[in-house]
């Protein structure tokens, strides 16, 4: 056998034979088969002939395996592969769904693919797993914030809180070189004053006042009370108030201005639809054309020009007029076509960037601001119920908020089934709406007539160095509870006289439709409004019957530290006195308070130099502290007449 033959090459190598069994085959001589032990009939212990393989016999060969794989990969994969199959799947059936085709593309993908929504409520259908794991990290990351506390959330709080704006912005700009956006924000600003006679318009508007600014839900609370006792909580609120305003007009115009983009490609594609029945009624005689007008021209039709055309053949055509199935195509129609709940940002919204140049990016930024206004309301919600917890009892911080976070993950699961956003139609309406309006009343009316509208005054008057507008008195005491007791008014009428119902997408007909509550939904939707009140009248019975601390004797942290330091700063003061030869029984002064402008802005205001009975008044020219009296401060919560 030559010596450098591949078989011998091997057998002195010792390397493991990888080669195929049609190389070698490629590579042997002529087996005698008479002669070989395979020969049944061969003698037997002969010996087997050796197989030669020639070192080249001029055929080229592949250099790796991966290239052969590449080439017939190459071979088999064509442009039958690109055109042929799909055309044969569409010829023969075909990834058209009935369900997306009776809707949009937008819709199927909400309610099927992210929702997967079930047709009634009575349907649980299991967890949505995607949103089960999208929930479970949303508390994660409130969690982790609320334990680190605002020294660590308040930084985070510059990005979540200046994002949205940021994004809001920047669809603004692009929404306004959007064709047909002057038309929407045109829309928006075109009232409709016979709206304005009906009571849900301004209960509505009430309740949207709530939501937005986060009364009754404690979050305002729980934040400010980590203020310093003087802080300006007049400008504070004025400020918060008018950002919050802002935001609301701010994001009206952009939502406007892309819907306003969205209803002019859809008045165009109905034009075109109608169109092409036009034409077929032309071609089948069924319209004379004497009633196209001449200057209309089919290929570059205009809304004008349908909306000329539709009116000439609805006079000719009158009595078989609805047989010919024309729509109107008026763009009014698709501006009031109102979006309920979340179809708004997740279907109307996002349809309409689907057709922005670049959509993929303004999806991610879209929905990142959406994630970011939502973790910050979780975490505002999760702070207003740890922070009076903590201040009230001994309780460690960690413990309590992965206590709270792990029950509302579990209450949450109720909303990530199948069924969930029905559910989430109901708490809206239910557990929010009516227990809300009912803890903002009795919150006006316990510092308004049993703490006192004056003695908040003073408070105010004190903490601020100004006694606030005497506007403010009649607005608290009389004004806000009267508008409060209409609006709870109108509510429960509206719930007497409306059905209890949710709208439900049912998957046959592609589309949503009303469905009134059974038995037990209509069970639980009372149950939540007893449920979200019951704490009011358990509170007030427990510390009625001495059953529970008022909290009277108690001072928030903060307001401690605050005043802590403020008499440490007296003794100081007047112990500097006492050695820079002052007379030991003189009183101290309380610490300056800044300067405030007038109205006018020209002038400081002297604090001293007022009258306590003028808006800018202060009472500090009658504060005194002996310093051989102990310092205490008033207990905030005493209550005083205010006759």
């Amino acid at each position: 056998m030559p010596k450098n033959s591949k078989v011998t090459q091997r057998e002195q190598s010792h390397e493991h034979v990888t080669e195929s069994v049609a190389d070698l085959l490629a590579h042997e001589e002529p087996l005698d088969y008479k002669n070989s032990s395979l020969n049944v009939g061969g003698a037997a212990g002969k010996k087997v002939p050796q197989l030669e393989v020639p070192e080249n016999d001029g055929r080229p060969a592949w250099n790796s395996k991966l290239q052969y794989i590449l080439a017939q990969v190459g071979f088999s994969v064509g442009l039958g592969n690109v055109w042929r199959f799909p055309y044969l799947c569409q010829k023969n059936g075909g990834v058209v769904e009935p369900e997306c085709e009776k809707s949009s593309a937008t819709t199927y993908f909400w309610y099927r693919q992210t929702l997967n929504t079930t047709s009634t409520i009575a349907e649980s259908g299991g967890l949505n797993v995607k949103m089960t794991l999208s929930l479970l990290v949303a508390w994660i990351i409130v969690c982790l914030a609320v334990i680190k506390g605002i020294a660590s959330s308040g930084k985070v709080m510059y990005f979540s809180s200046l994002f949205p704006y940021v994004v809001l912005f920047c669809f603004l700009v692009r929404g306004l070189m959007l064709k047909g956006s002057v038309d929407g924000i045109a829309h928006m600003f075109t009232p409709k004053l016979e709206k304005m006679l009906e009571p849900q318009v301004w209960r509505e508007a009430a309740t949207q006042v709530f939501f937005a600014l986060g009364l009754g839900f404690g979050g305002v609370i729980a934040f400010s009370s980590y203020n310093k006792i003087d802080n300006n909580c007049h400008f504070d609120a004025v400020l918060v108030s008018f950002i919050n305003f802002f935001t609301s007009i701010l994001a009206t115009l952009v939502v406007f201005a892309v819907l306003g983009f969205k209803a002019n490609i859809m008045n165009e594609k109905c034009v075109v639809e109608n169109a092409e029945k036009i034409l077929g009624y032309l071609n089948s005689n069924v319209l004379s054309h004497d009633l196209i007008p001449p200057h209309v021209n089919f290929s570059h039709l205009t809304t004008s020009d349908y909306a000329e055309m539709y009116g000439v053949i609805k006079a000719v055509k009158e009595g078989s007029f609805a047989q010919l199935g024309l729509d109107p195509c008026v763009l009014e129609d698709e501006l009031n076509k109102a979006v309920q709940g979340t179809g708004l940002a997740f279907i109307a919204f996002t349809e309409a960037m689907t057709h922005f140049p670049a959509s993929p990016f303004w999806s991610v930024m879209f929905f990142f601001m959406l994630i970011n206004l939502g973790l910050g309301s979780m975490i505002g919600t999760m702070t207003g119920i740890t922070t009076p917890i903590l201040d009230a009892y001994k309780v460690q911080k960690e413990i309590l908020t992965v206590c709270c976070c792990v029950v509302a993950f579990l209450c949450g699961l109720l909303f990530v089934q199948r069924s969930g956003n029905y559910f989430v139609t109901m708490f809206d309406d239910y557990s929010a709406g009516l227990p809300l309006t009912l803890v903002v009343i009795l919150e006006n009316v316990s510092v308004a007539w049993i703490y006192g509208t004056k003695s908040f005054m003073r408070d105010l008057e004190d903490m601020l160095g100004f006694r606030p507008c005497i506007i403010y008195f009649y607005l608290w005491k009389y004004v806000s509870p009267i508008c409060l007791i209409v609006l709870i008014s109108a509510s429960v009428i509206e719930m007497a006289i409306s059905p209890p119902g949710y709208n439900a997408w049912v998957q046959e007909l592609a589309q949503e439709r009303f469905q009134s509550y059974p038995p037990w939904a209509l069970a639980m939707c009372f149950a939540l409004i007893i449920v979200a009140v019951l704490p009011l009248p358990i509170v007030f019975i427990a510390r009625h019957f001495n059953l529970m601390s008022d909290g009277s004797n108690k001072l928030s942290v903060s307001y401690r530290k605050t005043m802590m330091k403020d008499i440490s700063n007296l003794e100081e003061q007047d112990e500097a006195r006492f050695i820079l030869g002052a007379k030991p029984g003189e009183a101290p002064s309380v610490p300056a308070r800044r300067a405030y402008l007038t109205p006018g802005g020209k002038k400081p205001l002297d604090p001293n130099s007022l009258s306590p009975n003028s808006c800018y008044g202060t009472s500090y020219q009658n504060a005194a502290i002996s310093p051989t009296t102990p310092t205490t401060p008033t207990s905030p919560i005493t209550p005083e007449s205010d006759s």
